[in-house]
């Protein structure tokens, strides 16, 4: 919005020439949110916890220290994150950026599943809400239009080597290959979006052990979009440049910000739970910028506790199935963990590092070409 209005009036004032800058916007979008999120968050909290009364069920097969230490905590936090980011990204995007809208909306749609799913468990005083077949379906619709809305921007990008980025996969460290799926790319998002969406709502189950990874990812990939969307910057590291995807980096400012407000509130001991409102909305989101700057691979290195979080769960199903044995002691892995006598706080901040390490990993894919 502020691009729209401000930016045709810098031939007459020269400062507001500033808004020009996708990293200008960036920054502004990361201090709005954070704003917003800290001015929001005291009153969110209160009605939530007003509302909800004795706050999210907790699952009763967890580990029982839950039921002691997180009983009457509130749920829906993802409502403060969604409100900053989305506000921000009003603010600060160049919104005539069809890429902003996608990201936008997958991020807001699986929000509202999210929303849903919260409450039914808290109005139901359980921890089954929306049933995951439904959820699977939504998300895969929401997904699949997605994906044919980021093969259409593709193939209208005719500069340089962008007229056969459409239904297509990078791989790192390949410069020149894409492997051609055509419509099969279609299922290939929908998995991404959907798997990292589900990815990040598995990983969250600690204070603060989802949203910092999301800041990371989001910091990574919001680097990642703005050198994929400038030419110069893609041609010296020798990687594909997908135009006009530098403005993603202003959401993934608006996710820093709004993420950073909201640890403030979800840092243990939490005052607020993230919910499947954050946790779906954010992976969701993470998801759909990774296949907009064509780094869907790179997404499960740099997203790889999320990935490992997932792997967990699927592994635990799957063997007790089919040998009727758990592999872990309880699944996700973060569970395992605590079962093992590790503290909260000593498994999050591991978990942490883990993610950093593993940006550091993606992030060097960009140069080993």
């Amino acid at each position: 919005m502020l691009y729209y209005y401000l930016v045709p009036l810098a031939d007459t004032f020269q400062p507001f020439n500033v808004f020009r800058y996708i990293t200008f916007r960036t920054g502004g979008a990361i201090m709005t949110a954070l704003v917003i999120a800290f001015v929001l968050g005291p009153r969110l909290i209160q009605m939530l916890k007003v509302r909800q009364g004795k706050g999210q069920p907790i699952r009763e097969d967890g580990p029982q220290r839950h039921l002691l230490e997180k009983k009457g905590t509130p749920t829906m936090g993802g409502l403060l994150i969604l409100l900053a980011l989305t506000i921000s990204t009003l603010l600060w995007a160049d919104l005539s950026n069809l890429y902003v809208w996608t990201v936008l909306g997958v991020t807001i749609a699986f929000g509202l599943l999210g929303f849903a799913d919260d409450y039914l468990k808290v109005t139901k005083r359980s921890p089954d809400g929306v049933s995951g077949r439904v959820k699977l379906l939504f998300q895969a619709a929401v997904s699949v239009v997605a994906a044919y809305a980021i093969m259409e921007l593709h193939s209208v990008q005719v500069i340089g080597q962008t007229a056969h980025l459409s239904g297509t996969v990078a791989f790192p460290f390949l410069k020149d290959f894409l492997l051609p799926l055509g419509w099969g790319f279609l299922i290939f998002g929908l998995l991404v979006i959907v798997g990292a969406s589900n990815a990040v709502n598995l990983t969250d189950g600690l204070d603060g052990l989802a949203i910092v990874p999301v800041m990371i990812a989001g910091a990574s990939f919001g680097l990642i979009a703005y050198l994929v969307g400038n030419f110069v910057f893609a041609n010296y590291l020798n990687i594909l440049h997908v135009p006009k995807t530098g403005e993603l980096a202003v959401l993934c400012g608006a996710l820093l910000g709004a993420s950073l407000g909201f640890l403030w509130y979800n840092a243990p001991p939490a005052m607020v739970f993230m919910g499947d409102t954050g946790s779906l909305a954010l992976g969701g989101m993470l998801g759909t910028i990774a296949v907009a700057v064509k780094h869907e691979i790179v997404l499960g290195i740099i997203g790889g506790l999320f990935v490992l979080e997932a792997v967990s769960v699927i592994v635990q199903v799957a063997s007790f199935k089919l040998t009727g044995k758990r592999v872990f002691k309880m699944a996700p892995i973060h569970h395992h963990f605590e079962q093992l006598g590790w503290r909260e706080p000593t498994i999050v901040i591991r978990f942490w590092i883990i993610a950093v390490i593993l940006a550091l990993i993606g992030l060097a894919t960009l140069k080993l070409r």
